[in-house]
């Protein structure tokens, strides 16, 4: 394995990691505000991908797709908590789990009746297109350096409204004590549904950027949605800076996984067992890494002990 190799996978992991990282942090802001298990998540996600693919199709900007992608998301986003999810948030958990089931069912239908069962495919802009020369000679693909930039600026963007401003401080309130934030003036329910259609809008981005990477189809968004669990369940329920470094932990060890287990079990084994026992062992890291995690700090990296 040579070092540019290796330096690949690590950007490749990085990219996925932000990515990820779009997900769950939607995922834990609306867990952690609202506690409520939301498995429509990736929908929003798919729906974002769907509007960001059939708008730049339509016009040929692929901004006006990333535009529609965020503001379809969040006004799905936005139905949805006010027309379902505002009648569960006393739910049980399982009342939850069902209901949002039932959403991935309709949002799944509703997708595939609109756009029909074959995949759309999102092109990437023709500024972000073909390679880059990093140092080192390093040739890598332009977008996903595109895409780890945007989800850092996301990221930044997330930690400067939830610390610095009057939104953020009323989202973090709502998280410890929405009794007293509601007995203090503020409006809970609209709080909850900003909060419900940013983190779907946040879903929506994610599922637009990597769109042009993948093709856009009906499903998308349930594989990618298992893995924002995980990622939140090891940074810490409702905290976005777990969620990010936790986005980062995830994407590298998939990555890596997948090109450092076969080489380091051909150590022991023969080539063939070590690429068999390799592939499975890479895919089930990402699981290993949430169990070790959980046996050090069962709140998560930055969660807080019950």
């Amino acid at each position: 394995m040579t070092p540019i190799l290796l330096i690949e996978q690590v950007l490749n992991g990085l990219q996925f990691g932000v990515m990820l990282f779009l997900m769950a942090a939607g995922l834990t802001l609306i867990f952690g505000v609202m506690g409520l298990i939301n498995l429509a998540h990736g929908s929003l996600y798919m729906i974002g991908a769907f509007a960001a693919a059939a708008v730049a199709g339509a016009t040929g900007s692929f901004a006006l797709g990333l535009a529609a992608a965020l503001a379809a998301a969040a006004a799905a986003g936005a139905l949805v908590e006010v027309a379902v999810i505002r009648r569960l948030y006393r739910a049980a958990h399982l009342d939850q789990v069902l209901a949002t089931f039932a959403l991935i069912l309709i949002f799944s239908e509703g997708t595939r009746w609109a756009f029909g069962s074959f995949p759309l495919f999102l092109d990437i802009p023709a500024a972000l297109s073909g390679p880059v020369t990093l140092p080192g000679g390093i040739e890598y693909p332009r977008y996903r350096l595109a895409l780890i930039g945007a989800g850092l600026a996301v990221a930044v963007g997330l930690w400067w409204l939830t610390t610095r401003t009057r939104l953020g401080l009323r989202i973090r309130a709502g998280a410890e004590d929405r009794e007293m934030v509601a007995a203090l003036g503020v409006d809970i329910r609209t709080l909850y549904t900003v909060v419900f259609a940013l983190g779907a809008a946040l879903a929506g981005l994610a599922g637009a950027l990597v769109g042009a990477i993948q093709s856009v189809q009906v499903g998308m968004g349930e594989p990618v949605l298992i893995l924002a669990f995980v990622v939140i369940v090891i940074g810490g329920i409702g905290s976005i800076r777990g969620a990010f470094v936790g986005a980062l932990l995830v994407g590298l060890t998939d990555t890596l996984g997948g090109l450092l287990l076969p080489d380091l079990l051909a150590l022991f084994m023969e080539n063939g067992a070590a690429t068999q026992a390799g592939s499975a062992l890479a895919s089930m890291s990402v699981y290993l890494l949430m169990a070790a995690v959980l046996i050090w700090r069962p709140a998560g990296l930055f969660g807080r002990p019950a």
